[in-house]
Order: C-alpha cells, then structure tokens, then sequence
C-alpha cells in the first residue's frame, strides 16, 4: 500500500499540524509502509526559508511544491498562498498518484480534500480526510455577521461536503468532532476516531528540583501558571488577562503565583503588550521552544492553561493538552464544561475547568492548587497516566495501521460497509 499525505507543511518544521503527520508519516514507515509527503517549501514561523524541494527522510519521500510565500500578515495574500498550494499539489498528486493509492489530505490549507477527493477520483485512489479542524464552520464562527459568512462561503461548503461523503474515511480527533461530520451528513460508516497524541518517551514530567529553565527563566520558589503553543483568535483571551490583574493585585503572601507564556499568535502579542502596558510582574514571555526541549518546557510549569472558545467545540480540539498530560502536569481548561478537553479533565480527575469571562473563579482555582500542592501533583500523575493510556504516538499509530488495513480491504467506495476500526460515540448532538 501506497500512502501520499497532503499538508502544507512537514517535518522540519514546528507546526502542529506538522508535528502531527511527521509522527504518524515515520512512524507509519517503521511499520512498512511506502509512506510519501506532499508539502511546500515554507516554514509555518519563516516565510522565506526555503526548504529542499525533494528529499528522503527517515525514509518518508518528501515533495515540496512550489508556492507563493506572503505569510499570514494579510488574509488576501494569505489565501494568495493557499491558492497556488492547490494548483501546485493538485499537479503534482496527478502525476503522481496511481490506482490503489491512498491519499491522505490533511486541513492546512483549509478544504484541501476538495483537490484530493478529485485526482482520486481522476486517478482511481482512495481518500482519508484527516481533518484537524473544520472549515469554513471555524471561519464563520470566528467571523462577525456569521449569517453574511455563511452565504460567502456557501459554494466552498458544498463542494468540501461533497468530498467528506464520498471518502473512504474521515478522521477526526474528538468525539464531538465526529458529531459535527455526522451533523453535516457523512455516513457514520465513513467516519473514524483517532485522538492527536504526544511522544510520551520524548516528553516526560521533569521534577522542578531537576529542571534546568525552571532557573534560568527564575522560577524557583513559585507557582508557575504555563501557557505553551499558538494563541490566538479561537483562544479567550480576556479571561487571562482580567485574572493576571487580579493576581497583581492580591496580597504579597499569594504574589508566588507567576505566569509563562511561551509561543506566539495574535493573542500571545496582545498579552504582552498589554503586560507592559500594565507594568505586570509576575509575568513572563518566552518563544517557541524546540521540539526537543518541550520536557523541560512543559514541566516548567506547575499547571497549565488551555482555552478554546465554546462555539468552537467540536470544530477545532485543542491538542497542546496532550502534550501537558505527557508532562505530568495538570490543566485548567478555559471554556465548555461539555467540551472535548473538559470531558477528559472531569473523567480522569487531572485539572478544572472554568468558564470564559469568570476570572475571579480561574484566580481561585490557581490559588486552591497552589495551596495544596500534594494534590496538584497528583492530578499531574494521573495526566501523565492517562496520556499513556489512551494519547500515545504508539497507539496513535497503530489505530492509524488498523485504519490503512480496513481501508485496503474494503471495496472502494462500498457505501454498506462497516469500519473494522473504531466506531466513533457518537451521542445525541449538545450545544455548548
């Protein structure tokens, strides 16, 4: 079996969505597979590097396509980018897909299985959606005037819905995410649930007695609140910053607490600017850390905060909370009480969750944690037990094998199949 991924970015860059397929594509290949990337030459934080246009790496066949490269400083030029990335994979997965092959587009850029679903079709391949997010469902709910976004992005809904009914396969990462595609009419039979996952070898929890940035950023003898990875629009951000104003403010015996920011996005700039504007103490900004630090990173913090807006669930799943789980610290989910994220917290009792626009309550719930600190470690513990259990590279990947096989065994496009794989629990649709 032949698998050709499709993502506009892959390993060496630091993106999620290409620290993802990077897992799954090596891995896959260390099971045998004849595993091929089609990519760009770009790196998500460096729009003019410039990346080798084929190559062989841990044995996965790389092809980076040529694209226009404006960044994400404007949305028109933007969409400039993920236009000619079409048009460049588009020719590409033609001249180089075969009968039997099996496509794998992923959702960066948005609506990418539109052009896969067609070159398999035009090529006799079969298609997996791998979706990471759902789009232009994200887009509208971001978008004031959703109604006026709705119309605009009509056309583009229907033709990505036409390519989500009749793939083999659509992967999605949450429970409710797989809701959502039943929602908008895909075949239960077609949908499958595989998490995201964290390396839970290459990220381990590091005691604070032994974690070397814990010193250099001077963290000794506090408690770290953690943010880690991309803020921004899907994010709340004005939740954290009414509760780090809070925190200035309480009494000195409390002011241990101390916030670390590291990452980027448009909310990670906000935050910083309004820290100095502020004149904010206990706060610290720091950039993306290397994949290879992310153990040290992660443990850095006592406990960690995600956030995900609540018409957001089950559109997008916030993975950098499986990455903390792999760290052993616990997390503090900003959001839906109903909420992928939130659903793993209560089940497996490893953080809180409070809603967004309740400060006072998120302030409270770092000071209860702080104050009881045999607790918080606990919940790290059972974070870290529970990444191993169900959130590991390794079983990721070995669902993802069980997945390939099912796919290969069953007739194309057999609309009475059954999945031999995992049926998604898929509950009655709640609104969060």
């Amino acid at each position: 079996m032949r698998l050709i991924f499709v993502n506009r970015f892959f390993h060496p860059d630091h993106s999620a969505t290409s620290q993802m397929l990077s897992d799954l594509a090596f891995g896959l290949t260390q099971h045998g597979y004849d595993v091929n990337v089609i990519t760009s030459r770009l790196r998500y934080d460096d729009a003019g590097a410039q990346l080798a246009a084929t190559e062989t790496v841990g044995g996965v066949r790389v092809v980076r396509v040529w694209t226009s490269r404006h960044g994400r400083g404007s949305v028109i030029l933007r969409a400039v980018d993920y236009l000619t990335f079409y048009l460049s994979a588009a020719w590409t997965l033609l001249k180089t897909a075969r009968r039997g092959d099996v496509l794998i587009a992923m959702t960066d850029p948005p609506a990418v299985s539109v052009v896969a679903a067609l070159v398999a079709k035009v090529r006799g391949a079969r298609l997996i959606n791998w979706l990471q997010d759902i789009f232009p469902e994200v887009a509208e709910a971001l978008t004031p005037g959703r109604a006026a976004a709705k119309t605009l992005f009509l056309p583009l809904r229907i033709f990505r819905n036409a390519s989500l009914r009749h793939a083999e396969r659509n992967v999605a990462i949450g429970a409710l995410m797989a809701e959502r595609l039943q929602n908008i009419g895909v075949d239960r039979e077609r949908i499958a649930v595989i998490p995201n996952w964290s390396d839970v070898e290459a990220i381990h929890p590091i005691a604070q007695s032994q974690n070397a940035l814990r010193a250099d950023w001077n963290l000794a003898n506090k408690f770290v609140v953690g943010y880690s990875g991309n803020l921004g629009r899907a994010h709340d951000i004005e939740t954290l910053l009414s509760a780090i104003a809070i925190s200035e403010r309480l009494p000195a015996r409390t002011r241990a607490i101390h916030w670390v920011f590291i990452g980027g996005g448009a909310g990670y700039e906000r935050l910083k600017r309004e820290a100095e504007l502020g004149e904010f103490k206990n706060v610290s900004f720091y950039p993306y850390q290397p994949r290879g630090a992310l153990a040290e990173s992660l443990s850095a913090a006592d406990v960690h905060i995600v956030s995900l807006k609540p018409e957001l669930e089950g559109l997008i799943v916030p993975s950098k909370f499986y990455g903390i789980a792999a760290a052993g610290r616990p997390t503090i989910f900003i959001g839906c009480s109903r909420g992928e994220v939130a659903r793993d917290i209560v089940r497996h009792d490893c953080g809180a969750t409070v809603a967004i626009g309740d400060a006072l309550a998120l302030v409270e719930t770092i000071n209860a944690m702080a104050q009881d600190p045999a607790r918080c470690v606990g919940m790290g513990e059972r974070a870290r037990a529970m990444c191993e259990e169900k959130f590991s590279r390794t079983s990721a990947i070995a669902m993802w094998s069980r997945l390939l096989l099912s796919v290969a065994e069953a007739p194309a496009n057999n609309t009475n199949r059954t999945s031999h794989f995992v049926k998604p629990p898929i509950a009655k649709r709640q609104e969060p």
